[in-house]
Parts: C-alpha cells; sequence; structure tokens
C-alpha cells in the first residue's frame, strides 16, 4: 500500500486556475491548498464535496497542503494523478500482474522514443516492457469510467512512443490506474477526445497491450485492487 501521513479533511468550495482549491475546515476557517491534476475532473470537483488533503513540511511550497481525495456521489477518488505510478509499480514489483511476474527489475521515467518518457520500464531475460500509466477518474452511469477526461495531445503522443518502440523483444503496456470506486469498467472517451480514441485504437492493432485495475482508496493509502474489463468503446451496463 501507498500510505498517507495524516490527512486533513474539509468540504470543497471551488476549484480555480487549475492548480488551486478552496476548502472549508469543520472550525469555518478557510484555506487555499493544491490541485495536482490538469484534467477536467468532472464530477469529482463539486462544491460541497468532502475531500481529503495532505500537509508537505517544504517552506518552499506556496500552497503546503495538496489535495487528494473526494468523496463523490459514485464513491470515493482519488484525484492525485501522479501517484497513479507508484501504485502501479509496487504492484508489479510484488509480482501481482499476471503475465509480467518475470520482469523483476523496475525503473521510472525512463527515456525512450521521440524524447518521450516511459512512467515505468520493467526489465527481466524476457526482454523489455515499456509502461504508460493514466489514472481514470471520469465514472459514468452504470459504472463506465473512461480516459480521457478533457482532450489529450500528450495523451496520443504517448501512445504513438509505445507503438513505434514494440517488437519481438519489447513490448509495450497502456495502464489505466482506476482511481475511482464506482468505475466497474473502462473504455477510451470517445466523445471527448475522437483522436485519442483511434490513436489507441491503432496503437492496440500493433501490438500495445492495455490493462485497467481497480484501486483500493481510503484516507489511509492507496492499493491496487483487481483487474477490470477494457473495451476501446463503451459497453452497455451489464
Amino acid at each position: 500500500m501507498i500510505h498517507f501521513d495524516t490527512l486533513l479533511q474539509g468540504r470543497l468550495l471551488r476549484r480555480y486556475k487549475r492548480f488551486l482549491a478552496d476548502v472549508e475546515l469543520a472550525d469555518g476557517s478557510q484555506l487555499t491548498v493544491h490541485c495536482p491534476n490538469t484534467g477536467a475532473m468532472t464530477g469529482c470537483a463539486e462544491p460541497g464535496a468532502v475531500v481529503w488533503f495532505s500537509t508537505s513540511d517544504s517552506t518552499s511550497r506556496k500552497y503546503p497542503h495538496t489535495w487528494e481525495l473526494v468523496e463523490t456521489s459514485r464513491g470515493m477518488a482519488c484525484i492525485h494523478s501522479a501517484r497513479a505510478n507508484a501504485v502501479v509499480r509496487e504492484a508489479f514489483a510484488s509480482g501481482r500482474i499476471p503475465g509480467f511476474e518475470d520482469y523483476r527489475q523496475i525503473r521510472s521515467e525512463v527515456r525512450y522514443h521521440d524524447n518521450s518518457r516511459a512512467d515505468l520500464l520493467l526489465e527481466g531475460e524476457a526482454g523489455r516492457v515499456f509502461v504508460e500509466v493514466k489514472s481514470v477518474t471520469l465514472c459514468r452511469e452504470g459504472g463506465q469510467g473512461v480516459f480521457p477526461d478533457a482532450v489529450s495531445s500528450r495523451g496520443r503522443k504517448h501512445l504513438q512512443a509505445l507503438q513505434a518502440i514494440r517488437d519481438e523483444s519489447t513490448r509495450a503496456l497502456m495502464f489505466f490506474c482506476v482511481f475511482h470506486q464506482g468505475i466497474e469498467r473502462v473504455s477510451a472517451a470517445g466523445d471527448i477526445d475522437p483522436a485519442y480514441r483511434d490513436a489507441l485504437a491503432l496503437a492496440m492493432e500493433a501490438g500495445v497491450e492495455v490493462l485497467a485495475w481497480a484501486t483500493k482508496i481510503s484516507p489511509a493509502g492507496l492499493e491496487l485492487g483487481e483487474s477490470l474489463p477494457f473495451s476501446l468503446d463503451p459497453l452497455p451496463a451489464p
């Protein structure tokens, strides 16, 4: 588990300027916290929602608090998207992801195709696996999770890089780390970013693998849960 230090709780007043949010504490006081998510955060930034935030001891930060979790109408979500890398890395390191147990060496932020940086590089006797990790928080009706929640040219670049480096000794993996407890299955958000959906389809045809896994989320910490169904396009609720 990726443990949190003690989180503080409050109610969201508003999110603004992409990186800032105002929170009201139980005693009625207010403070501004850093929002570590550049996406649309649809359904995860409703005024009045209960939120949890961490505190940094760094004296150089203008805003020492960081928004971590939010209670939505469909379950708890982690909006700190960068934490997905640590959650997924821990799961690979412990051998919990079937089919990747033999890749025992793991590195982060490894430069590869076209000056991109892979979130993870797994290495072993079988070769290498370049891994891009994306956090999924957009939860729609019936537990349908979709990515991205906004147009993502950066996301398309990562797909193209994975597609370009895949060969007989090198695997390429897109890993959707689901950071919303209401999500039961995952697909591309073709209505939000059709170019991303098409790029993902081309990457899959070229052999890029795709996994989606749920995450156990609580104020105590984050831990990868179980595999979820993935389809290129949304499926009807079961």
